[in-house]
């Protein structure tokens, strides 16, 4: 069976942790991923300052030739931002639903629908809240939306920046949908997520002016082990913000209806570069 490259991106508005334009960078980077299906969050559909900045959707969907669907969420005078769902395969629909908990943040849900060789995999962009009863009734709204109008034998893709990083939503996206963090079923390890005294370490040599050297030597991946009994290695999603140093564990895929061949977080440069939050790709198979 063909694999679905499916990778998830806070791309922080195409600026990077310093505040430089990295929409370049961001589009040669994910262009050498070869991703089948992205979940961008963060993105900007209006910037009436920088036209260098506008239409992040669009030009980003040309450039890796896949189509396009934007949740606009957050607007402002000159500028709005939101959720991107870009597809290798056709996207048959998309509807933005807004989850938004109060005034002061704007959220949205982008649910799109593709087609895969006639299979129809419903795929949903999350950027949730930050505060934690917030981000309950958000995956609430979730859990509703997908009852709704997702059939139970459906594969679904839930990714984004949860912003959970105590991890506790993931027993309501388990027990209540039935679906997997891919991390948790990832066949391969390679390398390990860095510690809090690497994270620490990083920020010193950032702080010192001289950061690469302390990134380059830990640009490693992490993917969770099933074992030979199939047995599960659980483990908590790898730490991915802030992407220089990375602490703690925003963000996440879910599925459900495919099976996971692997998972990893993308270190180092140019990640470090183009934004504050490190990228997540998985690989996935759709029996």
């Amino acid at each position: 069976m063909p694999l679905i490259r499916v990778v998830s991106y806070n791309i922080h508005k195409g600026r990077s942790f310093g505040g430089r334009d990295a929409l370049a960078d961001l589009r040669l980077g994910l262009h050498g991923l070869r991703p089948d299906v992205l979940f961008l969050q963060e993105v900007q559909g209006r910037n009436d300052q920088h036209v260098a900045l506008h239409a992040q959707h669009e030009s980003l969907a040309a450039a890796l030739h896949m189509e396009v669907a934007y949740g606009c969420n957050a607007v402002r005078n000159r500028s709005d931002h939101g959720n991107a769902l870009l597809s290798r395969y056709p996207i048959l629909s998309a509807e933005n639903e807004d989850i938004s908990d109060h005034r002061l943040e704007q959220r949205g849900l982008l649910h799109g629908v593709i087609n895969k060789a006639g299979r129809e995999i419903h795929c949903f962009v999350v950027h949730l809240g930050l505060f934690a009863r917030g981000r309950e009734r958000q995956v609430s709204q979730i859990m509703d939306r997908i009852n709704r109008t997702v059939p139970e034998d459906a594969p679904v893709l839930i990714a984004g920046d949860f912003n959970d990083w105590n991890d506790r939503l993931a027993p309501l996206f388990v027990r209540q949908l039935g679906m997997v963090e891919v991390f948790a079923e990832a066949p391969l390890t390679h390398g390990e997520v860095p510690r809090l005294r690497e994270s620490v370490r990083r920020l010193g040599d950032m702080l010192r002016g001289d950061p690469e050297p302390g990134i380059a030597r830990t640009a490693q991946v992490r993917i969770n082990q099933i074992a030979m009994s199939g047995v599960s290695r659980i483990s908590p999603p790898p730490r991915t913000f802030p992407s220089a140093f990375p602490w703690l564990r925003l963000d996440r895929i879910y599925q459900r209806g495919f099976a996971v061949r692997s998972a990893r977080v993308l270190r180092g440069r140019p990640w470090t570069q183009i934004s504050d939050h490190a990228p997540i790709i998985a690989e996935l198979e759709l029996p």
